[in-house]
């Protein structure tokens, strides 16, 4: 791979204090603040050719990039790899990639003869009246989830970051589900109408909707039952019932008639249509909801060693 970009997030947790060193022979490292700039600096990139593309940064970083990347490189799209700069680091987690690579070992293994590469398909995100971009990412939720996005900005302001701000999050957001009172925010649900491959689902508010098309997530938890390919659901009533003796046996993936009777559905649809208006989170940024399609996007291939 002799043509190489890089995409750095200066903002980023891990980037904050390290400003980056003179670029590599043949590396072009670019620093794009907002939308605008980034796409640019990726129309100049698909433009000049390019055989690997390194994102520095979070998932957010992620997210902004692969979101852009059909409308700057079409179909044909440059070998990604990612630096886990951020807070969370989420697909990097998924992907395999060590806590510390750095861009000189990602370089080290893009010349290799027989480099480590995965292929993960993004989902993407689509506002059916078209009035707004799609965007492609890899986490999606309504409800419960973007409160917990809320919750994550607090605990990162008070130091907390990687798998142990997942962890802080999941267990606040878990004790004040389980043992808040009815009238408790984190119990409340939102408007969701659901219809899966066409079929409209059942309707009432929802406590949480969660959809991925990653397999591996922080601390092993695995809402959506075993890891496997493809798009990936758990639908919630809300108020969420025997939330208690459910919880753990949905972050187990423990197969349990018992969950689809108290409300906790899982899914393996080719797609989503969300209507309701509520808003959702992608990759740890909230988004205005609206009548929304999600489902995969063309695959990725992640450099990974």
């Amino acid at each position: 791979m002799t043509r190489i970009g890089v995409v750095r997030n200066p903002k980023s947790h891990g980037n904050r204090l390290h400003p980056p060193g003179p670029a590599p022979e043949g590396v072009v490292l670019v620093e794009p603040f907002g939308r605008d700039a980034l796409r640019t600096a990726l129309e100049d990139f698909a433009r000049d050719g390019l055989d690997l593309l390194v994102i520095d940064g979070g998932d957010g970083t992620v997210r902004d990039v692969i979101s852009l990347l059909p409308h700057t490189f079409g179909e044909n799209l440059p070998m990604l790899a990612v630096l886990p700069s951020g807070k969370t680091n989420v697909l990097a987690i998924d992907l395999g990639t060590p806590d510390d690579w750095r861009l000189e070992e990602a370089l080290v293994a893009a010349r290799r003869s027989e480099p480590t590469v995965k292929s993960r398909p993004p989902l993407r995100v689509s506002w059916t009246d078209g009035h707004r971009p799609c965007l492609q990412g890899f986490f999606f939720g309504v409800g419960a989830p973007v409160k917990a996005t809320t919750l994550a900005q607090k605990v990162h302001k008070v130091g907390f970051f990687h798998n142990l701000a997942v962890a802080v999050t999941i267990v606040t957001a878990a004790l004040r589900a389980v043992f808040g009172g009815s009238r408790d925010e984190w119990r409340e649900g939102v408007p969701a109408t659901i219809a899966l491959d066409g079929e409209i689902q059942p309707e009432g508010e929802r406590f949480a909707v969660l959809a991925t098309a990653l397999k591996r997530l922080p601390f092993g938890v695995m809402p959506f039952g075993a890891p496997r390919e493809g798009l990936k659901l758990l639908d919630v009533d809300a108020p969420p019932r025997r939330l208690l003796k459910a919880f753990p046996m949905v972050l187990s993936g423990k197969v349990a008639p018992a969950l689809e009777g108290m409300g906790y559905r899982r899914r393996d649809p080719r797609e989503i249509s969300l209507a309701g208006g509520a808003p959702f989170v992608l990759d740890g940024e909230v988004f205005e909801g609206g009548e929304l399609t999600i489902g995969l996007g063309p695959a990725l291939r992640f450099l990974v060693g």
